[in-house]
């Protein structure tokens, strides 16, 4: 078995000498021959060092016996013996060098040198030459192999044992060889590494070097996670599990959402009725038409299509740059023009969308009005199935759920459960954060007290900041579907503080928040409110002559009030002014939709049930005449996004709306609205019918360039309709908010004035105005002054009901 000991080592030099000497100690039975070390009784040899001190270690150990040598590892073993110069070299070089370490690899030398002569003749026969090894040690004898395979493994062997050493002396250099013909190594020592199994080693196809640098390094331990891979695990488990309980509280608040009449949701059956019979029509009067829409749709759909495949097949991974650049601020992101999927479905969209314009545009529908619904409604559908809405589609949502590791997602529904839960399972997308204002402290902060309370309404008198003001005091009447602090978000952008600045005791109304209590209230209340108001305005300052002020729907109400005063002869009014108001509803704009029998009805329905018409479906009807800005853009950017709401006090101001009651709101709708009576014949109140020719004072008219809800041309014409022979109009540039609040010293918005035409037309009208840089509050300011009355002492308010901003403002129901 020194020949297997020996195949093993190979071209191992040094290490195989001290593989033998590590296995060699003094025979109890002899006192001097070596019990015989077999070939499954070697072990993988360590660096020299380790092996040098092993050997040295174990030379002093008492033999113990051994199983029997393994077949199948002297087989593995003369493989192993068989293996190239070069790689046993390597190997060699990997280990440390053929130099002698110590005295122990000196010995190993010498041993090695005499198992040279011991090799077995072929790996076939090894099993065989286990045996004779066996016999031999029994007779004291040694194994001699056959020549040739003496011949064929001495090479190697002669030329890892190059490196000289001194020989061992007498009983040693009989130890060395008669350990060759032992066939039971000794037990290892405790902690030693052991063997591999023989069916292993058959298996083996390393050189014996390999084998025994695996054999002696120890195990690898299973490799320890990263603390990386750690913390996005436990990341993971906490998202889960924060999922799991937002569900449930999604599923809970959306339980508590109350029922509405189905007239408030969506137009009636009469609408989709009617655009099914135009289409029938079309149909049957002009099929060419409507296959000619088809052609063109399937044809733009698979030209883009077979583009993108063109691309693909040359192997890109972008597409063709379009020749004009991208207009909707939807599709800012690069990836919507450089990558293939996100540039398909993009086009896709605008195909199809461009498709549904040009099929329901042209219907021959029965009415303008249904032709103009249908064309809304179909800009609805598009606009909600755009693919910016879905996760799946839209590359910022995604590109933000990889950077966050989908903490983004989770925060986007954090945002769902918080708006479902604060609207009483109402889907209503927060558009500011409502933590960041609070009225009173950081909006609506200029200083005055509320001087009269009262179920409708507080009465609010704003401090003088100048020693005198103007003799003449003014009274602002804001909408009362909003809070009046519109016009006091900031200091620096506040009308309220500009006006007192400029002289004037201001008087603003701060409208009750109604709730199913207020059920019976009218518009007949409403302007018995306007004339409390200034009874109480009277008797503060102590003036018989007051100016007026109504914005949006606080100006129709004046007007209804004005007309009421002109017929019982009332004048107290010096003069008025409208803040983007609608007085003539012969044209109903965007708000068409929502102003036809369906919806109208629909409406009353709901609120002979609630008593109210609830502040969040008035919001949302406003919200959807700007869907993308109102209701998809902010959805998208809290629920996909997982953003915050911003902290912008304009918005957060449109979110802060007031209930509306229901008697009011049914009597604006009907009588104003949709049957137009203060144009027409005069809307019945108090016995009398009230017409926009019965105001008759100076009046101020400002409306926004591009208004959406008061149109300045629509209310250009109710102003024209008015008797008054000392009239104003001034067109401001920006909307229905940003034009009016639109301070100085912002610099930002121009406006028209001067036009004196009001007998054609508003475009006539325009083109004989002037323009001005600037905002509009100096010139109007300079048209007020002179209907204002001398200066007096400023004028204090008295304490009363508290502090502005008062008590009303702060309703929420």
């Amino acid at each position: 078995m020194a020949s297997n000991d020996k195949r093993k080592s190979g071209g191992r030099g040094k290490g195989a000498a001290t593989s033998s000497t590590k296995n060699t100690v003094t025979s109890p039975a002899s006192g001097s021959d070596p019990a015989p070390a077999s070939a499954s009784g070697s072990k993988r040899r360590a660096p020299r060092s380790q092996a040098a001190e092993s050997a040295s270690k174990t030379a002093q150990k008492p033999a113990r016996s051994a199983p029997k040598s393994s077949g199948a590892a002297t087989k593995a073993a003369g493989k192993a013996a068989t293996k190239p110069r070069g790689t046993t070299r390597r190997t060699e070089a990997a280990l440390g060098g053929r130099g002698v370490a110590s005295a122990a690899d000196a010995k190993a030398s010498k041993s090695e040198k005499a198992d040279a002569t011991a090799q077995p003749a072929t790996a076939k026969k090894s099993a065989a030459k286990g045996r004779a090894a066996k016999s031999g040690a029994a007779s004291g004898s040694t194994a001699q192999p056959r020549a040739a395979a003496s011949t064929a493994t001495g090479r190697t062997a002669r030329k890892a044992a190059k490196p000289s050493a001194a020989k061992p002396s007498g009983a040693k250099a009989s130890a060395a060889t008669s350990s060759a013909t032992s066939a039971q190594p000794p037990v290892a020592p405790a902690g030693t590494p052991q063997s591999p199994p023989a069916d292993l080693a058959a298996g083996a196809s390393v050189t014996s070097s390999e084998a025994k640098g695996a054999a002696t390094a120890p195990p690898l331990p299973h490799a320890a996670p990263k603390e990386e891979t750690l913390a996005a695990a436990g990341q993971l488990t906490e998202n889960m599990e924060r999922i799991e309980v937002l569900t449930q509280r999604l599923a809970s608040a959306l339980s508590q959402r109350p029922m509405h009449d189905p007239g408030v949701e969506g137009p009636g059956a009469d609408l989709m009725v009617n655009a099914g019979l135009a289409w029938a029509k079309l149909w049957h009067e002009q099929p060419a038409r409507i296959l000619e829409q088809q052609v063109k749709y399937w044809g733009a759909t698979l030209a883009h299509y077979a583009e993108m495949q063109s691309q693909l097949a040359k192997g890109k991974l972008t597409v063709t740059p379009a020749e004009e650049p991208e207009t909707d601020k939807r599709f800012r992101n690069p990836l919507w023009q450089s990558h293939p999927y996100f540039n398909l479905v993009k086009t896709q969209y605008q195909i199809n969308a461009r498709a549904m314009r040009e099929a329901a545009q042209g219907l021959d529908m029965l009415s303008a009005v249904d032709q103009h619904r249908l064309n809304w409604l179909t800009d609805q559908v598009i606009d909600m199935f755009a693919p910016t809405n879905f996760l799946a589609t839209n590359p910022d949502a995604i590109e933000r759920a990889l950077e966050t590791e989908g903490e983004s997602l989770v925060k986007g529904l954090e945002n769902l459960v918080r708006d479902v839960e604060s609207h009483g399972g109402e889907l209503v997308v927060s558009l500011a954060d409502r933590n960041a204002f609070a009225v009173g402290e950081n909006i609506g902060t200029a200083p005055g007290e509320v001087v009269r309370r009262e179920p409708l309404y507080e009465l609010i008198q704003f401090s003088p900041t100048t020693e005198q003001v103007h003799a003449i005091p003014l009274v602002l009447f804001p909408p009362w579907i909003n809070k009046f602090y519109i016009l006091d978000l900031k200091p620096e952008n506040s009308l309220i503080r500009w006006i007192v600045d400029q002289g004037y005791t201001l008087f603003v109304v701060s409208w009750k928040n109604p709730d199913a209590s207020y059920a019976d209230t009218g518009l007949e209340d409403y302007v018995d409110a306007y004339l409390s108001v200034m009874d109480a305005v009277e008797e503060i300052t102590e003036q018989p002559k007051l100016n007026a002020v109504g914005y949006c729907i606080g100006g129709t109400t004046l007007s209804l009030t004005l007309a009421l005063m002109e017929q019982r002869g009332d004048d107290r009014v010096e003069s008025a002014t409208f803040f983007t108001t609608l007085t003539d509803f012969d044209e109903q704009g965007e708000f068409t939709p929502f102003l036809q029998d369906d919806f109208v009805e629909g409406i009353t329905a709901e609120v002979a049930r609630a008593g109210i018409f609830a502040s969040h479906l008035m919001t949302r009807t406003m919200s959807f005449l700007r869907a993308n800005d109102l209701v998809w853009g902010p959805a998208i950017r809290s629920y996909l996004m997982g953003e915050a709401p911003p902290a912008f006090d304009l918005l957060y101001w449109n979110g802060d709306a007031t209930n509306l009651p229901g008697r009011m709101t049914v009597d604006y709708l009907r009588g104003l609205c949709q049957q137009n009576l203060l144009v027409g014949e005069g809307f019945p109140m108090k016995g009398h019918k009230l017409t926009l020719a019965d105001i008759k004072l100076p009046l101020c008219a400002i409306g926004c360039e591009t208004d959406h809800i008061a149109p300045w041309k629509y209310s250009w014409r109710g102003v024209a309709k008015m008797a008054s022979a000392d009239k104003r109009f001034i067109l401001s540039e920006s909307g229905h908010i940003a034009g009016i609040v639109n301070p100085p010293s912002k610099k930002k918005y121009g406006h028209y004035t001067g036009g004196t035409d009001f007998a054609n037309g508003p475009e006539e009208w325009h083109d004989s105005a002037s323009f001005t840089a600037g905002s509009w509050w100096p010139t109007w300011q300079r048209w007020l002054t002179e209907r204002s009355g001398s200066m007096v002492p400023a004028r204090q308010p008295e304490p009363g009901f508290g502090a502005a901003p008062g008590s009303y403002v702060h309703e929420r129901h």
